[in-house]
C-alpha cells in the first residue's frame, strides 16, 4: 500500500479552511436547483461562485474532466456533466433528486463533498434512499477514531443501507485527501476482502456512500465519465473530508443535512 500522508495541525488547520469554503460553494450551488433549469446553468452558476471565492477548482480538467462539478440527475450515479456535450444537458424536473460533488483548492489543500438535493414533490420511497444514504455516511464518520479498523468504517455503509433494501456501489469508492484530490487509502462502502490499515491521528479521509435503489450494477455511459444505474432506477452520492483527532472526528465539510432521518423512523447520530 502507498503511503499515508498523517496531516500535521497546522495542516489539519489548512484543510479546516478547505473543506469550509468547499462546503459553502456546494450549499449555495445547492439552492440554485430548481425545477426548469438545466444543468448547463447549473454548471454555469458553479463557475461564477468559484470566481466568487478565488479559489481553484478541483474538478475542472482533473484528468480531462469539463465540468466545474458533478452534476448527476437520477440514475446517473456520480460524474455527470452538461459539459460532455448537448446531450448531457438535462432540464431539472419536479420530482428529480441531483447529485452535486463539488471540489476546491484552497492554499494547496483540497476539500472534497458532494450531497444529493431532492427538487419539488420527490417520491417517499426516492426520498428514503437519500436518508438512508446520508444518515450511512455519518454512522460511518461516527467510527473515526484512532485505532479503529478502516474497514469497520467502511463496512458502516452497506451495514445500515442494505437491511433498508440499498445497495452500495462498489466500483467507485471514498479516498483519501490533503494535498492531492485522490491519496491513499482506499474507502469503499462495504468490507472490502483486501487489508485496510487501523485509523491513525492525522488522516484525513473523504467518505462518500453511494447507494442504489435496486441494482448495485453500474454501468458508463459512451462520454466516458457518467456513471448510471444499470436498471435506470435512482442513486443517491453524500461526503464529507473527514479528519481523525485524538477524539471526535472532525467534519471540515461541515454544513446541514439534506435528508431528515426521521424518515427512516430512526433517531439521527
Amino acid at each position: 500500500m502507498a503511503r499515508i500522508h498523517l496531516k500535521s495541525p497546522g495542516e489539519i488547520a489548512k484543510m479546516q479552511k478547505a473543506g469550509e469554503i468547499t462546503a459553502q460553494i456546494l450549499m449555495e450551488i445547492g439552492a440554485e436547483v430548481q425545477v426548469g433549469r438545466t444543468t448547463k446553468e447549473i454548471d454555469d452558476i458553479a463557475r461564477d461562485i468559484f470566481k466568487k471565492y478565488k479559489v481553484a477548482n478541483a474538478f475542472y480538467q482533473y484528468r480531462g474532466f469539463p465540468g466545474q462539478l458533478c452534476i448527476s440527475v437520477n440514475e446517473e450515479v456520480v460524474h455527470g456533466s452538461p459539459a460532455f456535450g448537448p446531450s448531457n444537458i438535462r432540464t431539472i424536473n419536479d420530482g428529480d433528486v441531483v447529485s452535486l460533488d463539488v471540489g476546491a483548492i484552497v492554499d494547496g489543500w483540497y476539500g472534497d463533498n458532494a450531497m444529493t438535493v431532492p427538487v419539488g414533490q420527490v417520491d417517499k420511497e426516492t426520498l428514503r434512499l437519500l436518508a438512508a444514504t446520508e444518515e450511512s455516511l455519518f454512522r460511518a464518520i461516527s467510527l473515526v477514531r484512532p485505532g479503529a479498523l478502516l474497514a469497520d468504517v467502511c463496512a458502516a455503509v452497506e451495514g445500515f443501507v442494505r437491511p433498508r433494501g440499498f445497495t452500495v456501489v462498489r466500483e467507485f469508492v471514498g479516498h483519501g485527501i490533503g494535498r492531492e484530490l485522490h491519496e491513499e487509502p482506499q474507502i469503499p462502502n462495504y468490507r472490502p476482502h483486501y487489508k485496510l490499515p487501523r485509523l491513525q491521528k492525522g488522516m484525513a479521509l473523504a467518505i462518500e456512500p453511494m447507494v442504489n435503489a435496486g441494482t448495485a450494477k453500474v454501468h458508463i455511459l459512451k462520454d466516458g465519465w457518467t456513471v448510471v444505474t444499470a436498471d435506470g432506477k435512482a442513486s443517491a452520492h453524500f461526503e464529507h473530508t473527514v479528519i481523525v483527532t485524538d477524539n471526535e472526528p472532525l467534519i471540515v465539510t461541515a454544513r446541514p443535512r439534506i435528508a431528515l432521518p426521521e424518515q427512516l423512523g430512526i433517531e439521527p447520530l
